[in-house]
């Protein structure tokens, strides 16, 4: 069977206007053409769709069948067309964004969050906070379009861009020795018992901060380890110990928490954006990028 829209147009048209010399003059064509359609598509489907005589046109039974489903038809293409069409310039479909923990507390991407929500309220975005090194798997493999995370050393498939370069700060009980200062040296640190990060947790700022202490000859007094950042800042507001944090962080205000800024240049951290830039970015992914990156200024880099 050889039936193709055009066949279904020229008939609801015809069917419609129960005319064909109107029905030709609606379609822009003209009526010669549009009877040799309309014997065409009875013959395809093996029925006979119009009743005709010299004064008038009805449908038969199955013509007004078929009328009803070629409307269906015809809106289901429509729809269909439609809905790629948003999906290829990105108003609709699924972007997926895997997260640290810090990421929702930096207001660059919240930000951004909240500017692609309005501007593209029909695509569905499925948040995942995964810890950095656990990120890397589902980026590589499409099952992330986009993460948000800390630096690390990336596999050759992955690509990142600098999102915000931001201070790390001291975090201790406010009734801790040192909680008065207005800047410490992370020297001054040495001794003190450290609430810190899991090594198995997967989290690269276990990395970045040792590796901060090592520089500075400084061997950690760990007193407890534990697997998300939430959970030391709570730790440290018992007075169980103090920790090492990035500023972003501070916007979780526990009354019994100090935050003070370390004075060592090089004590700081990167937050980057991650994609694999080998597989084909949708029309979502792209807007999602260019908020993000356009909100980096938005995030105050001082101390």
């Amino acid at each position: 069977m050889n039936v193709e829209l055009r066949h279904l147009r020229y008939f609801i048209a015809v069917a419609e206007e129960l005319h064909f010399g109107r029905a030709a003059a609606r379609l822009n064509i003209s009526q010669p053409p549009l009877s040799q359609q309309i014997q065409q598509l009875e013959q395809e489907i093996g029925a006979r769709l119009l009743a005709r005589t010299n004064r008038s046109v009805r449908l038969t039974a199955a013509g007004q069948q078929f009328l009803a489903d070629a409307r269906l038809i015809l809106q289901s293409v429509s729809q269909a067309a439609d809905k790629a069409a948003r999906l290829h310039r990105g108003d609709e479909g699924e972007l997926r964004i895997g997260f640290t923990s810090s990421a929702p507390f930096i207001s660059g991407v919240s930000d951004a969050l909240f500017s692609f929500r309005r501007r593209y309220p029909d695509v569905h975005i499925q948040m995942q906070e995964i810890n950095t090194r656990q990120l890397l798997a589902p980026l590589s493999d499409g099952r992330l379009d986009l993460g948000v995370m800390r630096n690390t050393a990336l596999p050759d498939n992955l690509s990142h861009q600098l999102l915000l370069e931001e201070p790390m700060y001291a975090l201790m009980h406010r009734d801790h020795r040192l909680a008065g200062r207005a800047r410490l040296s992370i020297t001054e640190l040495a001794g003190e018992p450290l609430v810190f990060f899991d090594p198995q947790g997967g989290t690269a700022l276990y990395g970045e901060t040792l590796a901060l202490l090592q520089r500075y000859q400084i061997e950690p007094t760990i007193t407890q380890e534990v697997g998300e950042a939430m959970t030391i800042i709570g730790l440290v507001s018992t007075g169980l110990g103090v920790s090492i944090l990035p500023a972003s962080f501070r916007r979780v205000g526990l009354a019994d928490v100090v935050w003070i800024p370390l004075a060592e240049a090089d004590a700081r951290s990167e937050v980057w954006l991650v994609w694999a830039h080998q597989r084909e970015r949708s029309a979502s992914t792209a807007a999602m990028m260019s908020l993000l990156l356009q909100s980096r200024p938005s995030e105050s880099l001082k101390t």
